[in-house]
């Protein structure tokens, strides 16, 4: 990620954003929450990336699907973009998902004690806010979400680029776990515990190419255990 941060221009913005990203941390009422740490998390317990080292993975392709969009702005449709704001929001967006996980014995995740009293986007506003970023900055990350399940809606187009990407990334992932889980049934008749997303992808493009034949292959090949 840190070839990421070197991306942003701004040098006052770059530092900001890097100091976060090594200590993701929030004070509140004198204790202080961190979580699961950023290179272990998941980027969700359930819907999409839901495994160790999703957050990291989510946040790569991310950055990935932005700048294509930014580069589609910029050149199909004319429209000046501000990068930095855009690599902020890729970054930041999901800061402080890892400090409303925890893991569970055993396996998987559940919410933290922190999740059942404020979620993380308000999380991020407020620590960005109490930080310094500027108001553009805290908007891509506040707006990520969009109007349906955020506590705003982009109103620039850096915050569009960014929650459309975050949008069709999450749908991405968790449309292609849906469906290895849905052919790992199939031929196993049972539920699996644990998928990653390139594990994922591998099976779905096996059944493609290959048939169920493929999928068994594949499982057995990355050492699937149920």
């Amino acid at each position: 990620m840190l070839r990421i941060v070197n991306k942003i221009r701004d040098r006052g913005l770059r530092r900001k954003v890097q100091q976060l990203l090594e200590h993701p941390t929030v004070r509140i009422g004198g204790k202080t929450y961190s979580g699961i740490p950023i290179d272990k998390s998941p980027a969700s317990i359930r819907h999409h990336h839901n495994y160790p080292g999703g957050f990291i993975e989510h946040t790569l392709a991310l950055y990935e699907l932005c700048m294509s969009l930014s580069r589609i702005v910029r050149e199909v449709y004319k429209c000046r973009v501000d990068s930095d704001l855009v690599l902020c929001g890729v970054l930041l967006h999901d800061i402080f998902k890892p400090a409303t996980y925890s893991q569970r014995v055993g396996g998987g995740y559940r919410r933290s004690g922190l999740a059942e009293r404020v979620d993380h986007l308000t999380l991020a506003s407020a620590e960005l806010i109490r930080r310094g970023f500027p108001l553009n900055a805290v908007h891509v990350v506040t707006a990520s979400h969009g109007y349906q399940y955020g506590p705003i809606g982009p109103m620039t187009i850096e915050a569009l680029i960014c929650h459309l990407g975050d949008y069709c990334e999450a749908k991405l992932n968790g449309d292609i776990l849906s469906a290895a889980r849905f052919m790992v049934r199939e031929v196993t008749g049972e539920e699996p515990s644990t998928l990653s997303g390139k594990d994922a992808f591998a099976i779905v493009r096996a059944k493609t190419d290959k048939g169920w034949d493929g999928v068994r292959d594949t499982m057995s090949r990355i050492k699937y255990t149920g």
